[in-house]
């Protein structure tokens, strides 16, 4: 499997998915590749997440993770789908310790100094930053990057096309996550495409 440093470093942004017809997942996932954005978040938000991850899996040069995971039960799931990263909404000690033990690359979701530190000492070095904009914004983030110089984030929540810039600049955001990149019940691969095409370009 890919570091997360690696799979954070290989798009600007990564699409947050929320999956509500399963005949969707691959159309949607093409789209967003064929635009430039090969890491995929899938969360476990709907009935039908694990089944979008497997058939996501079908594109080639996709890398598909699953979001919204909260406890071991749900990671083990996601790792039997086929998913190749966790992203989580918060961090404990007992998901921490299940995602370190599965060896799969995990990014946990933090809020403040005592998350972070949390994770530091589960081993962990690199944190989703959530929810961003309800959380205080680059302020907030700017004030926690002082006494933790040395970790890496994907904000994310709230973030759109146009402020997602600003979050990049940062010297220690690797990504954001974005959600604005496919709407609900969207099947508009068109829109879709052109969408990941102008949020691909972020890296430039």
């Amino acid at each position: 499997m890919k570091p997360i440093e690696e799979i954070m470093r290989m798009a600007p942004v990564i699409p947050v998915l929320v999956i509500d017809d399963v005949h969707q997942a691959r159309p949607v996932a093409q789209a967003l590749v064929d635009g430039g954005l090969r890491v995929l978040e899938v969360t476990l938000r709907t009935d039908c997440a694990l089944e979008a991850i497997k058939r996501m899996q079908l594109v080639p040069g996709v890398v598909v993770g699953a979001g919204t995971v909260t406890n071991k039960d749900q990671l083990d799931a996601c790792v039997a789908a086929g998913a190749e990263f966790i992203v989580s909404p918060g961090l404990t000690d007992p998901l921490g310790q299940a995602a370190t033990r599965a060896g799969i690359p995990f990014l946990p979701g933090i809020a403040n100094a005592g998350d972070l530190m949390r994770g530091l000492d589960l081993g962990l070095s690199h944190f989703k930053f959530f929810p961003a904009e309800a959380n205080g914004g680059i302020p907030a983030l700017k004030a926690l990057t002082g006494p933790f110089g040395n970790v890496k984030f994907c904000p994310t929540g709230g973030i759109k096309q146009d402020t997602a810039p600003d979050w990049l600049a940062l010297d220690q955001v690797l990504c954001v996550g974005g959600s604005w990149l496919v709407r609900s019940g969207e099947s508009d691969a068109d829109a879709i495409r052109e969408r990941a095409r102008t949020a691909a370009a972020l890296a430039s």
